[in-house]
């Protein structure tokens, strides 16, 4: 694209009625480009159109896409390689002092960003170690416990919700004990947690998806309005679904549950689940015993197995391009760290 704008506004000359939307292009380029590339004002020579051939002003337009798409994705890259160096110097770090005998935790590089002197009071650098190194590791050990957990729970009442008699669906199970004692403080902590863990698997993976890498999320502003406005319909198209499977583990939903209960205020709006009989009492119930054949295909990485055979490039851990891809990669971070080493070191000298 920075070789095209270059042909384009050498071309068009600062007289050019096109020119307007040459300087147009221009301005969404970055800053240095800008000042290397100048107004191009040193040859004050008319335009003359029957021996120059000039770009239309629709070819025009389209290269003023390609460039806010590649200026865009160019700084998005460099936001992203610059937290993958955050992270990869900060695991290194970790790594450092976790055989500290001082037990104080000493970082390589100064942080970029601004100091809070009240976090510096309470998080100092001994506090610091003990949570990086000792806490932070088997803190992360107990959640993912807690958390696969949930979702053995989630997998077994997803597959059992169906049935009533007896019921099977350790969530129903929890709220009809609930009610049974009317302790309705128990009934919404309930309620409350198992919606939240729904809505934490449902919605991370919006985060995560990919289409074909031009729509998704990506971190520190850097998500373009496509991707936005894409992920906002995902997150408005899975809101009602997640509410009514919601109901159905926990038989708060009168086609489930086959009982003669008022209606929730969301059913009472939205509708239930019975819509065609044949449907109702077939796919919806045994649909979701899908999850099971997710839960392996996740767990043994098949979907990436699958893309990587039809030619979607994908990182494993037992392939050679991996581990070439691995070793490129630490090569990249010892030039970086030493290249911000030499930073520190020059404006050492200066002070």
């Amino acid at each position: 694209s920075q070789q095209e704008v270059r042909k384009v506004s050498e071309s068009i000359k600062y007289n050019h009625p096109l020119r307007k939307c040459v300087d147009t292009i221009l301005k969404k380029c970055p800053t240095e480009y800008q000042e290397r590339m100048g107004r191009n004002m040193d040859d004050y020579e008319d335009f003359d159109e029957r021996q120059n051939s000039y770009p239309s002003e629709k070819s025009l337009v389209k290269l003023h896409k390609q460039v806010i798409y590649s200026v865009q994705r160019h700084r998005r890259t460099q936001v992203q390689w610059e937290i993958l160096l955050e992270q990869a110097f900060y695991l290194e770090d970790v790594a450092k002092n976790e055989t500290s005998a001082t037990r104080q935790f000493v970082h390589t590089f100064r942080s970029r960003e601004p100091e809070n002197k009240i976090i510096q009071y309470f998080y100092t650098p001994t506090v610091e170690w003990y949570w990086e190194c000792l806490l932070r590791p088997w803190f992360y050990r107990v959640l993912a416990v807690v958390l696969a957990t949930f979702s053995v729970i989630v997998v077994w009442s997803e597959c059992t919700f169906f049935s009533t008699k007896p019921v099977l669906s350790l969530f129903a199970v929890f709220i009809q004990l609930a009610e049974k004692t009317y302790n309705y403080i128990y009934i919404e902590m309930a309620c409350f947690l198992t919606i939240f863990f729904l809505s934490i698997c449902v919605y991370s993976t919006v985060f995560r998806i990919r289409v074909f890498n031009y729509y998704y999320l990506a971190s520190h502003h850097q998500t373009d309005a496509y991707s936005l406005l894409f992920s906002g319909m995902l997150f408005c198209r899975l809101t009602p679904p997640l509410c009514l499977n919601f109901l159905g583990l926990t038989h708060m939903d009168a086609t489930i549950s086959h009982k003669n209960t008022q209606p929730t205020a969301y059913t009472s709006i939205m509708g239930s689940m019975r819509v065609l009989s044949f449907i109702a009492d077939g796919f919806y119930i045994y649909y979701p015993m899908l999850v099971v054949i997710l839960c392996i295909a996740t767990y043994f990485s098949l979907g990436t197995r699958c893309l990587n055979l039809l030619g979607f490039q994908q990182f494993m851990g037992d392939s050679e391009m991996t581990s070439d891809l691995i070793d490129e990669g630490k090569e990249l971070i010892r030039r970086e760290k030493r290249n911000r080493q030499r930073q520190e070191e020059g404006e050492n000298r200066r002070r």
